[in-house]
């Protein structure tokens, strides 16, 4: 395999999670009867640009289905962070009823629902119908095709140069990152500004974040290696800002190569911080699939210890992160026999690989677990103000990214 963004051959294996089905592939019941298509799950790294890209083995239309599960306003702490987005980046671009915006993978319109309400002119780009349906549902306007360098010219050509493009948990979901980035400065105005948030590698290698790694996700990003994408499509990052979801995130602010807007002191200073984290050593990335082992052991240890003193256990969240933390240590029913989502898409289904059943978060009062582990742990807060009440009875909150702790 070679680099999907510079080409250079990969040789450095970043981590190695086995075989897994894709994350977001929930089973119907009907589906329990039938084999799961499992791919291989391994990181390498580019030791030319450091990209950190997943093996080529599943295909973009293969895990983004019609019925895909995901939608974004399931969290409500989501949900203000979009709303907190679209109110300080209205200021600041001075976004009107005369402005046009673009959101890539606009999902069930968490985000734009925000520009609609306060009259600024979208579009949402959004390849899964059942996360457009909602999204249209709120008055979005949604394009319902994957994005690359062919839909940006032809939106360009149809005169919908946008003065934003937004791109929210999206750069890491796509296998041709050039194509992609190449789409975004097609259809970015002259003197117009794209925003895209991802979780932060630095975050990932720091803090064990192994979880985070699944089919979806073609790559894991820093600063560097996204500076040196941009830089191939002629653009540029001007500002970039730290952000606490998804367990650490940048959100990068990018402008064409020759805008007239200096570079912000951030972007050095982030820069600088990944250096001085060796996110451009190899030793860095070779060092990491044992620390992933010790999350494994750990968790492993802890449920069948539970199961051997009788506790009853439950999960919450039946994330992607979930899914690939599952699969590796493979839990199954006997150790953790339900898990609890919010979403409707997901009740009633089964956790893919795991074949665990998914339960609305009403079962929690019926059955009062003695421990409830967060696989969601970026939304942890959310989860125990929210069930804070099955302290009632005496019950624990764990989580077991980067170590297995109890939450108090």
């Amino acid at each position: 395999m070679k680099c999907r963004h510079c080409g250079t051959g990969l040789a450095e294996v970043f981590l190695d999670l086995g075989t897994a089905p894709p994350s977001n592939a929930y089973l119907a019941e009907l589906e329990l009867a039938a084999p799961e298509q499992y791919f291989p799950l391994r990181l390498q790294t580019c030791t030319q640009c450091w990209l950190v890209q997943t093996e080529d083995y599943a295909r973009a239309d293969e895990l983004f289905s019609r019925d895909y599960a995901y939608f974004s306003s399931v969290s409500t702490s989501w949900l203000e962070h979009a709303a907190k987005y679209v109110n300080g980046i209205s200021g600041r671009l001075g976004l009107n009823a005369g402005s046009f915006v673009i959101e890539l993978a606009s999902n069930d319109g968490y985000l734009l629902k925000n520009f609609v309400a306060a009259g600024v002119p979208c579009l949402g780009i959004e390849p899964t119908d059942s996360t457009a349906d909602a999204a249209e549902a709120l008055g979005v306007p949604v394009l319902r095709e994957f994005f690359g360098e062919a839909l940006g010219e032809s939106l360009a050509r149809q005169g919908k140069q946008a003065d934003l493009v937004i791109g929210n948990n999206v750069y890491a979901h796509v296998p041709d990152i050039n194509d992609f980035t190449a789409g975004i400065k097609a259809v970015l105005k002259p003197g117009g500004t794209v925003t895209l948030e991802f979780p932060h590698l630095r975050q990932l290698i720091e803090h064990t974040q192994f979880d985070t790694v699944y089919h979806e996700h073609f790559s894991y990003l820093s600063l560097y290696a996204v500076s040196r994408i941009f830089a191939a499509s002629g653009l540029r990052v001007f500002d970039v800002d730290e952000l606490p979801t998804h367990g650490g995130s940048l959100r990068v602010y990018g402008c064409h190569d020759d805008d007239m807007r200096r570079t912000a002191d951030s972007v050095g200073r982030v820069l600088g911080a990944e250096e001085s984290a060796g996110l451009r050593s190899a030793q860095t990335y070779r060092a990491f699939q044992a620390k992933a082992e010790a999350v494994k052991d750990g968790l492993l240890a802890f449920l069948i210890e539970q199961k051997r003193v009788g506790k009853r256990v439950a999960a919450y969240g039946a994330a992607a992160k979930g899914n690939t933390l599952l699969n590796f240590a493979g839990v199954r029913p006997d150790l953790l026999p339900y898990v609890c989502d919010a979403a409707p898409s997901k009740q009633g289904r089964y956790m893919p690989g795991s074949r665990i059943p998914i339960l609305s978060p009403d079962v929690l009062r019926e059955r009062k677990p003695d421990v409830i582990l967060i696989l969601p742990w970026n939304i942890a807060a959310e989860v125990m103000s929210s069930h804070a009440y099955i302290r009632e009875w005496g019950g624990e909150f764990v989580v077991a990214v980067p170590r297995l702790v109890t939450l108090k």
